[in-house]
């Protein structure tokens, strides 16, 4: 996530989607070998069974509340392999915002963001200020903007948290 302002389609969920949902343990993580492009076949398998093999890179999950819910699991790893660009949620569960956020996959907040939007319809994002708008009806949200200078928004353009705190010992050395 290294640019401010996000297209793409739209993917919808309710509320309480969990890391173990995202990333089952049945399959993503059944072995420790597994290719990740293979083990993001599994996600979200258990409640959307073909959703893997339908998304395109540059899509967008929205979702209801509480969106990376239960285990502290990197199911972020997982949308990202599948390209998932961004989840706009209702609200997200500290860990997985975290963990998404320090693997470079944006995630932000804005209420009512569930029912303004239908799946299929393409949305654009400004991380920056926080404006959602449907790009075909025009119907414009404001979630809770990433600005520039915030540590997400930093660790967001780097790609993460390792690839930001690799530049930073560089320029120390």
């Amino acid at each position: 996530m290294r640019q401010a302002i996000v297209e793409g389609k739209v993917w919808k969920f309710g509320d309480n989607i969990s890391t173990d949902l995202m990333m089952p343990g049945f399959g993503a993580m059944s072995s420790p070998d597994m290719d990740l492009r293979e083990a993001a076949k599994f996600c979200m398998r258990a409640n959307r069974p073909d959703w893997a093999e339908q998304v395109s890179p540059g899509d967008i999950i929205i979702a209801g509340r509480n969106f990376g819910c239960g285990s502290s699991r990197p199911a972020a790893k997982l949308l990202k392999a599948l390209g998932i660009q961004l989840v706009v949620t209702e609200s997200a569960a500290r860990i997985f915002f975290r963990n998404s956020i320090n693997l470079g996959m944006a995630v932000i907040t804005c209420p009512g963001v569930r029912d303004a939007f239908a799946e299929g319809e393409h949305i654009r994002v400004n991380m920056e200020t926080g404006e959602i708008r449907g790009v075909e009806s025009g119907q414009i949200l404001w979630g809770e903007a990433l600005p520039p200078d915030s540590p997400p928004a930093q660790i967001l353009r780097a790609g993460g948290l390792i690839p930001i705190l690799e530049k930073r010992l560089r320029k120390t050395e």
